[in-house]
């Protein structure tokens, strides 16, 4: 039997039971009324992987407009470069079309490039103005397009060549009288330079000392890169014209024509060449001594089909 004092702590016991649940009841009808927050802004998107790269045609169009910017500047030795550098784009119409444009450049310097440009992009569609430049009046213009000419397969690029290392026009082809006066003219062809014009350096094999003797002389530098050059001429006139060099006074002109003859693979000219084995200029001596014995291994005789092959 429940005594008084346990009576009055039930009673506290329920009292303290429906304060807890009012207010527990007060505190949910609060939040319920209570209004909700304002939506935020939307979430901005991220971006994809596709619009994080670079346009692709961004650097292409940077790129054209230096090289035009380069070939209208005022600057002629910029010209000149701008110009050049369109050699290293093969079968790109706007290139090509720039570069013979650069033909009729005021300034010789970028003609020349313009000239070297198209033999380098194998500019298949230039023949014509590059014959037309055979005419330029500077003579390093003229070689330029000459050896253009022979890298498009235009054997008239021959004919330049032939004069330059005989000194004389062949079958009134090649270049015209001033021009051959200019390569006779040594403090002109000095000037002129050991590359400018040609585009290579005939003596790779040589060696750096030869190299530096041979850009000291006069006009030794072009007539050895000619002679070179007619190695796969079909001519037989040139052949003639190579064995004569093989006794120019200059040791570099006789050494290139000597290889020429190697290359040209005409066993029929070994005892013409052989005085050479008895030559004083050692690297001479030796390109004439591996040039009989690639010959003498040879059948007898090479038409000038076979010559012309490079």
């Amino acid at each position: 039997m429940k005594t008084k004092q346990d009576w009055t702590a039930c009673r506290w016991e329920l009292c303290l039971g429906g304060i807890m649940g009012v207010l527990s009841v007060a505190g949910t009808c609060a939040l319920a009324q209570s209004p909700s927050p304002a939506p935020g802004p939307p979430q901005a998107r991220q971006p994809t992987d596709n619009a994080a790269e670079p346009n692709p045609q961004a650097p292409v169009e940077k790129a054209w407009g230096i090289l035009r910017e380069g070939m209208k500047d005022n600057s002629a030795d910029k010209r000149a470069m701008a110009v050049r550098a369109l050699g290293l784009l093969p079968g790109n119409t706007e290139a090509e079309k720039a570069a013979i444009n650069a033909l009729q450049d005021k300034k010789p310097n970028v003609r020349m490039a313009a000239a070297a440009a198209l033999g380098s992009m194998q500019a298949q569609h230039a023949n014509l103005e590059l014959e037309g430049a055979l005419q330029d009046s500077e003579p390093a213009v003229v070689l330029a397009a000459a050896n253009s000419l022979l890298l498009l397969h235009d054997h008239v690029g021959y004919d330049v060549y032939y004069d330059v290392l005989t000194g004389e026009r062949r079958a009134g082809k090649g270049l015209i009288k001033e021009q051959l006066d200019t390569l006779k003219d040594k403090k002109k062809m000095a000037k002129m330079g050991f590359e400018e014009g040609i585009g290579f350096i005939p003596f790779a094999g040589m060696g750096y000392e030869a190299v530096k003797t041979v850009t000291k002389n006069d006009s030794s530098p072009v007539r050895a890169a000619a002679a070179k050059q007619l190695a796969h001429d079909p001519d037989p006139g040139t052949a003639k014209a190579l064995v004569k060099a093989t006794t120019d006074k200059n040791w570099s002109v006789r050494a290139a024509a000597l290889e020429a003859i190697a290359q040209r693979e005409d066993r029929s000219l070994v005892p013409q060449i052989a005085a050479a084995l008895d030559d004083e200029k050692d690297v001479v001596r030796f390109t004439a001594a591996a040039c009989i014995v690639h010959l003498s291994v040879l059948p007898a005789k090479k038409n000038s089909a076979d010559i012309a092959k490079p």
